[in-house]
């Protein structure tokens, strides 16, 4: 099943998408708008075209597992985001993720714009890789 990662921000939203068998997870964009609903119904549209059957969307909780005000605006995003596409959509812990894009980042010497304009992919990508590994943990036991 085709699922899509989105890493939700307030200027920039990056997106992955993994293929049918679940196996690779590939960036495929970033959403650059400043506009909460104009980026629900971007993402909306990126869920049609990639014609994914599921999406989560990172959850940033705090290291200590509370709720913060980015992680409520998830949830907001996720409750409207829900109510516009047929598939299921659904929060996913997303800790430490974007510190492991800028190591990836780093490892690969992208620098500069190049690097501000492909962080949010990267980072949906960990976010879906995270989520993929678990569901293959899931169908082992």
């Amino acid at each position: 099943m085709k699922i899509m990662a989105v890493d939700f921000g307030d200027a920039r939203t990056g997106l992955a998408v993994c293929d049918r068998t679940e196996f690779l997870a590939s960036p495929v964009g970033v959403i650059h708008e400043k506009e909460f609903y104009q980026t629900v119904n971007k993402v909306a549209a990126a869920v049609k075209e990639y014609d994914v059957k599921e999406v989560v969307v990172g959850y940033p909780k705090n290291m200590n597992g509370t709720v913060g005000d980015r992680a409520k605006k998830c949830e907001t995003f996720v409750e409207m985001l829900q109510q516009i596409v047929d598939v299921p959509v659904k929060l996913w812990d997303e800790r430490s993720t974007t510190v492991s894009a800028h190591e990836i980042l780093n490892e690969t010497n992208t620098r500069g714009k190049k690097r501000k304009a492909v962080v949010d992919a990267v980072a949906a990508t960990i976010i879906l890789e995270n989520y993929l590994d678990y569901r293959r943990s899931q169908n082992a036991k």
